[in-house]
């Protein structure tokens, strides 16, 4: 690769190769050849002139493609379409008369669209539920270790670590359900002609209208679609593209989410991602552990959510139909906003699967707070030893009061040593331990972890535990 030119980082440092070859030139124009040979095919079968001898030399050369020629014509032509016709048909002259017979530039172009767009979207499917099998395994792990809950990234009632991942894992069932649902609609553009009406194929077949709508349809098979969208203009609607942009972009937003809590734990020194042997948190600060990994997952996942806006200009922009505004755009962010996703999704997964666990550090903030949670249980002891409610809380109120204000001024959490002090809570004395146990104040959140997992988790991804993580993330 030059070092003299721009490199996208996406594909030069982040990406998996899977995702990044789905958007390669090779597959691209590869693909290309595979539509004029299905459409060769096809018209062949509907008893157009075209020879075994054609469609075998087409079989032949789907792969070996001369990029330098193809420049060489496009240079010449201005037409990317028909540089690859050319190039091609220098290849297998037997064949040149009758590749692209009847066709359109989208009939390639936008097909072809269609088949990366639904092939990363099953990578992205893939990574989604190795993602939520991670998570759902964390979950499992730390459905009983209690933690201090935030609301406003303050203080609030306890819950659990396990409790927390399956908030972040009910987001990503949430997109696996819609991204099954845009691949199970994805459709093929199908064989259309130049403004969608199929005149070119009604004049080759000789007014057959039925010929055209079953090569149509044949078109659609041989390349492996069931589903064809109904009506087009020269392009398939530029809906489609906003509608899987904005999936990508909830599937970010779910990655970042999840990776800006993490980022504000490992400042608490809670939860951190993994951290290497040997890498380096600062080159200034040698006793740094940046989350770095977490960092990434926010940056690139921004950038994909704001590619979702370009598809919703370039749908709304498209004159009667078609015109060429949307060509430049979606080179970029069809494929930009996929491998977006493809490098966030494997990051995350690799920050859940080794995520460090600081119980210690967690246990020491829970007992901090702890003790102001506890006042209401105190109380109740108390009241049900005889002693009057109004007083009891008075007297919690003043010395929580001033035990905050110790913690404010740096000292530690005295709240239970004053109560233990005061003869109005002589009942309790003995028993502060077992009214400040965690484990009395985290609600449901172990059974709601079980029950999550066994009756939502389970019953949308199954059984994943084959799922190789080699097999996913490169």
């Amino acid at each position: 690769m030059s070092k003299d030119r721009y490199e996208n980082p996406l594909v030069a440092r982040y990406a998996s190769k899977e995702m990044s070859y789905i958007w390669s030139p090779q597959k691209k124009f590869s693909t290309w050849r595979k539509l004029w040979l299905a459409l060769a095919k096809a018209e062949q079968e509907l008893d157009l002139p075209i020879s075994d001898e054609q469609l075998k030399a087409m079989e032949g050369n789907l792969e070996n493609i001369d990029f330098d020629l193809a420049a060489k014509y496009e240079r010449d032509l201005r037409h990317d379409v028909m540089a690859h016709v050319h190039a091609w048909g220098d290849q297998i002259p037997v064949a040149k008369p009758i590749i692209h017979l009847g066709a359109t530039s989208c009939y390639v172009g936008d097909n072809t669209d269609l088949i990366q767009i639904r092939e990363s979207l099953d990578l992205v499917e893939k990574k989604v539920v190795k993602l939520i099998n991670v998570l759902a395994k964390q979950a499992k792990n730390y459905k009983d270790l209690a933690t201090l809950g935030f609301t406003h990234f303050q203080p609030a009632q306890l819950t659990t670590v396990g409790k927390r991942c399956t908030l972040w894992l009910q987001d990503f069932l949430i997109d696996l359900e819609d991204l099954r649902h845009r691949i199970d609609t994805l459709p093929f553009r199908g064989v259309k002609g130049t403004t969608g009406t199929q005149a070119s194929f009604l004049e080759l077949f000789e007014g057959d209208h039925d010929k055209v709508k079953t090569l149509n349809l044949r078109v659609a098979e041989l390349m492996d679609f069931e589903k064809v969208i109904p009506v087009s203009g020269q392009t398939y609607t530029r809906k489609i593209d906003y509608l899987v942009l904005s999936q990508l972009s909830a599937i970010a937003q779910s990655t970042a989410k999840m990776a800006v809590d993490i980022r504000l734990l490992s400042n608490l020194q809670e939860i951190e991602e993994p951290f290497e042997s040997k890498q380096i948190g600062s080159s200034a600060m040698p006793y740094k552990r940046n989350p770095m990994r977490s960092e990434r997952i926010c940056s690139i996942a921004r950038y994909v959510m704001s590619l979702a806006d370009n598809g919703a200009h370039t749908h709304a922009n498209q004159w009667f139909e078609r015109t060429l505004d949307d060509s430049a755009n979606r080179r970029l962010s069809l494929p930009e906003a996929f491998l977006g996703v493809d490098v966030v999704l494997t990051l995350a997964t690799n920050v859940i699967e080794g995520m460090a666990v600081w119980p210690h550090v967690i246990n020491k903030r829970v007992m901090t707070y702890l003790p102001f949670m506890a006042t209401e249980n105190i109380i109740m002891a108390c009241v049900k030893a005889g002693g009057d409610r109004q007083d009891l809380h008075e007297a919690v109120r003043i010395h929580s009061v001033a035990a905050a204000k110790v913690m404010k001024e740096g000292g530690e959490n005295d709240l239970l040593e004053r109560i233990a002090n005061d003869e109005i809570f002589a009942a309790v004395k003995d028993k502060l331990d077992t009214l400040t146990n965690p484990a009395d104040y985290i609600g449901r959140s172990s059974q709601q972890v079980d029950e999550f997992i066994d009756e939502v988790v389970l019953a949308e991804v199954g059984d994943v535990e084959d799922v190789e993580m080699d097999d996913i993330i490169n």
